[in-house]
């Protein structure tokens, strides 16, 4: 295969696949369907020519009879008047007459065929057509309902451009939401841990906070059990050295925390 024919070839083959994917089924239907039609009044207008001919020469088959019967009854004249040439004459003449006649009945029989088999070819494909208008609507409404699946199927399952550029706009912002918090959670951890220091000094305040919260859940805890050893009669004298004592403790743990606090400030 020459390099010719190969461009040949591609270039066939590409305006083929360009002029299917532009082709609409449906057009090309309807441009059958007109032609068609246009064929069926072509064979008409055949079917009325034929049928105008045929009464043509019927008109000149009745205008010659009508001629030989006028130039009969004159040859009988001529006879009674005894005028025997007068009578041949006219008997030649019908003659001639009796011969165009023949001729314009066999034109007439050969027309008035055309015209059965035009008209029956007229009917046949009257039907046909009727049959491919059918058809093709039947075919064009196949087409459109698939057309119609095809994109709702394409909308569901992101097949198209549009669903498919909205499906990576949600999984890129999926995927750096993730990131975000997944980094979060890691600063956080890091600074629980301690591995990072909290420059906003938020972090001393809480664990401040938390001995001042311990401190105090634990009073509570001896206040609220000191009651119950009231209510049951157990030692009441000597649960309050302990308060004292917790009290005492609790002060001291305060002074300690403050002469630390202040040690560590200078």
């Amino acid at each position: 295969m020459s390099v010719f024919q190969r461009l040949s070839m591609v270039f066939k083959s590409k305006a083929n696949k360009a002029l299917d994917s532009v082709e609409d089924p449906r057009e090309s239907l309807d441009y059958s369907y007109q032609k068609q039609l246009e064929l069926l009044q072509k064979v008409r207008r055949g079917v009325a020519d034929v049928a105008t001919s045929r009464k043509r020469v019927e008109m000149q088959i009745q205008q010659l009879e009508q001629q030989s019967d006028k130039l009969q009854n004159q040859s009988r004249q001529a006879l009674q008047q005894e005028r025997e040439d007068l009578a041949r004459e006219a008997l030649t003449r019908r003659s001639g007459l009796q011969s165009q006649m023949d001729d314009l009945r066999q034109q007439h029989e050969q027309l008035q065929g055309e015209e059965q088999k035009l008209s029956l070819a007229a009917q046949r494909l009257q039907a046909k057509v009727d049959s491919f208008r059918t058809r093709k609507e039947t075919i064009k409404a196949n087409y459109t309902a698939a057309q119609a699946q095809t994109q709702i199927s394409e909308a569901f399952s992101g097949i198209s451009e549009e669903m498919g550029d909205v499906g990576m706009a949600v999984q890129r912002a999926e995927d750096k939401t993730s990131d975000m918090q997944a980094r979060a959670g890691a600063v956080d951890e890091l600074l629980e841990s301690g591995a990072l220091d909290d420059v906003t000094g938020s972090s001393s305040k809480d664990d401040i906070q938390s001995e001042l919260d311990n401190m105090a859940s634990s009073s509570g805890v001896e206040l609220e059990l000191e009651q119950m050893k009231r209510e049951v009669g157990q030692g009441s004298g000597d649960s309050t050295p302990q308060l004292e004592n917790g009290g005492s403790g609790s002060a001291q743990t305060q002074s300690s925390s403050r002469s630390h606090r202040q040690g560590e400030d200078t």
